[in-house]
Order: C-alpha cells, then structure tokens, then sequence
C-alpha cells in the first residue's frame, strides 16, 4: 500500500510501509508527521495511524478524493492552516508554510500579530510566564522522582550506623550523598535530552502546549537538546537573569536560547 507524507510543507511520496517505518525510525517521520494513503479521507498525524501498520506490499494506484494525485501531476502543498491539499498556483507561500485562500485571511492576521511561521506550523511565541509554569511542573515531577530515590539509596547507609557513629560511617554518608546528586544530574540530563529530541517538548511543556524548535522551525536533535540542557546551567549561575531576560527578548528568547540557537512556541 502506498503511503504519502508531508516534508516541509511538499507532498512526498509514494513509499510503501517499509519505506514509511524507516523514516519513522531515523527520526524524519515524527509522530506530528501528517501522513496519507488510500481510504483515508483526509490528512492525519502519523501517529495516530503508526498502530495499524503492517508489512505489505507497494500497491500501484489511483489516489482517491482528497488525497494526493499521481506523479507528475499539478504541483501540490499542504496548507499550514487547515492541513489541506491544494495546488500550489492557488496559494500563497511564506517561508516553508503553504496557505490556501480560505486560511489566508486568519494567516495574515497572525502575522500582524507577531506570530511565528516554521515547520510546526504557525504559533507565537511562548512568553515568560507560560515557560515559567511549564518549569514548575517538569520541576515537581522531577523532585518526586528524587525524593523517591533519595529514600532508596540513603535509606540503603542506615544501617551504617546501626552501631554508632564512626570514620566509616561518615565517608559511607558523603558517598552516599555524592552519588545520589549524580543520579539526580544524570535523571534530569535525560529526561531534557530525550524529551525534546524526541517530542519537542517535556511533560511539563506538553502540558501548557509549548514546543522547542530550531530557528527556523525544525525539530530540535539530540545534540542540540543535550547542549540546551547544559546551556539551562548557564541560565540559572546568572541569578535566573538568563531566564528572566525572555520576558524582554523581541522572541522571548531565554540565555539558552540565544546560545543553542532555539526558540520555544506554541503548538
């Protein structure tokens, strides 16, 4: 079965659901990806189709209503607006984004309004305080997570002094200390690794449907969101002035941001 996908807004296909998987695998199918094939009557996330793939065969065929035509037929986009297929002579083009002439109107107005327009599609940019919740909450989940383990592995140098205080007791105690803050470092470099590598966004920002994006709108890597967690340091040894500036940026770009590059949206 044929399957087509959106990249940067163009149409791309056809590829069978080998070919789609691949994509899927090395990172350029996200889960956000809108996908196609036949019998479907309109555009979808690829997640929510990922569930009924199967291994086929590439079937040759017709395109039904709504869904792409043939190759080498009339050059065709997907609108940002509406996720719709139109010709593209019937459009107009900012940057990488499509809109048809229905979502015209609404896309200007955004415009004037200072939205942003990329990949993700169009959505402002995410102010201080948006951010500053969406921090709150990664920061409870993440201080449930450690209080958690902070119980197993101190609870674990207890029984160190079972018997009473000595030289021993006290080095198992900073040792104990020691590799409980690295377990902690090593949780949140993690969870902002591959949390925005991989979606975009953490929990907390997924909550207050803000994302992570590259300058021009493209998925942050892995590398990238490593940097960006390290860069977060940099933010907080300024007294939190690296954080607090976002709510003066033009972008509402935070020290980090600045300094790997990335802006943060709304979905």
């Amino acid at each position: 079965m044929n399957w087509y996908y959106v990249d940067q807004g163009q149409r791309a296909g056809p590829i069978d659901e080998t070919q789609l998987e691949e994509l899927r695998r090395t990172g350029r199918i996200q889960p956000s990806t809108l996908v196609w094939r036949e019998g479907m009557p309109n555009w979808t996330p690829f997640s929510e189709v990922q569930g009924e793939l199967k291994p086929s065969f590439s079937l040759k065929g017709e395109a039904g209503p709504g869904g792409p035509t043939a190759i080498g037929a009339v050059p065709e986009a997907v609108c940002t607006e509406c996720n719709r297929i139109y010709p593209t002579s019937s459009m107009i083009r900012y940057g990488e984004a499509h809109v048809c002439a229905n979502c015209k109107p609404v896309f200007l107005q955004k415009l004037s309004e200072g939205a942003r327009i990329g990949r993700g599609g169009t959505g402002g940019f995410a102010g201080f305080w948006i951010r500053f919740g969406a921090r709150i909450l990664d920061g409870i989940l993440l201080a449930i997570v450690n209080f958690i383990i902070s119980i197993v592995v101190m609870g674990g140098t207890a029984a160190v002094f079972a018997g009473g205080r000595s030289t021993a007791a006290n080095g198992a105690v900073i040792g104990a200390q020691l590799m409980l803050w690295a377990i902690q470092i090593g949780i949140a470099l993690g969870y902002e690794t591959f949390m925005i590598g991989r979606f975009g966004a953490t929990l907390g920002k997924m909550a207050c449907r803000i994302q992570v994006v590259t300058a021009d709108g493209a998925p942050v890597s892995y590398p990238r969101a490593l940097g960006r967690y390290f860069a977060t340091w940099v933010s907080s040894l300024t007294c939190a002035i690296g954080y607090i500036i976002a709510a003066f940026d033009s972008e509402k770009r935070a020290l980090h941001d600045h300094i790997c590059g990335t802006r943060v949206v709304y979905k």
